[in-house]
């Protein structure tokens, strides 16, 4: 892929958030997407024909993140009131709303199975949390963060982590161990004052990441360099999607606006 593969052209802009959108996230097969935001909601979108299917309300502070299991049936979600909230996503029903955290919590993924949930919060801690069970209480608790954790990714065996200490951390689910090595790291955009996230492209050849400046960047995997940056929005991007099979991209921004990017 060149950089002129790239998604880069403006192909719909889908409006509905009142104040900043705070992430955006193509669903499984990249015919949806999920977003959400500083007025406390999320939205259901195609993007694709530039349409809001749904909303999601009940939580009390913005929300920060969002995440579909892979069978689109039910949503998990996270914010500034501390909770975290199971969603059903035909009815909008809340199922169950797991709290723990001490503080905001920023960021959630449900794992392969959409049995367990994973949280990162402004606490220091990554969280896991059984949906099968009643229980609101969490299955796991991994404390060894020096400051808040921005992000978290699940893989069949590990949970890892981003925290704001400057550490990437992975623990082995089975055996409780930490480990991982810096491989690269990815620079020239503006990150000083937001939770800004970035993503692989679905070859994995680049990097794409926001700004604060409005920027969208994109970088090579293997050697860091900056393939291709554009301007995308009037103000800071939160958050960048990839599709999971087409040259397209979802980007959010602190403007009100989702973004969708074709070639």
């Amino acid at each position: 892929m060149g950089e002129g593969d790239l998604p880069r052209t403006e192909a719909g802009v889908l409006r509905g958030h009142e104040g900043a959108v705070l992430a955006a996230r193509f669903n499984g097969d990249g015919n949806y997407c999920l977003s959400c935001g500083k007025d406390r909601t999320i939205r259901l979108w195609n993007p694709h024909r530039g349409i809001h299917i749904k909303t999601y309300k009940s939580h009390g502070r913005e929300v920060r993140d969002v995440h579909c299991t892979s069978d689109n049936s039910k949503l998990i979600s996270c914010g500034g009131d501390r909770q975290i909230f199971y969603w059903d996503v035909s009815t909008g029903r809340v199922i169950r709303r797991f709290r723990g955290h001490d503080s905001e919590v920023n960021a959630v993924k449900f794992n392969d199975y959409a049995s367990v949930v994973v949280s990162a919060g402004y606490d220091r801690s990554v969280r896991a949390w059984d949906c099968r069970s009643h229980s609101t209480e969490p299955i796991q608790i991994i404390n060894t963060f020096q400051d808040s954790v921005m992000s978290v990714c699940l893989t069949k065996t590990e949970i890892i982590g981003g925290s704001v200490d400057g550490t990437v951390r992975t623990f082995d689910i089975r055996i409780g161990r930490s480990a991982g090595e810096l491989l690269q790291e990815y620079k020239g955009h503006t990150c000083k004052s937001y939770k800004l996230d970035c993503c692989l492209t679905n070859t994995d050849a680049h990097v794409a990441g926001g700004s604060e400046d409005g920027y969208v960047f994109f970088w090579d995997l293997v050697d860091a360099s900056v393939i291709s940056k554009f301007r995308a929005h009037s103000s800071v991007v939160t958050s960048v999607s990839y599709h999971p099979k087409e040259d397209c991209m979802i980007t959010a921004s602190v403007d009100g606006t989702i973004k969708v990017w074709k070639t």
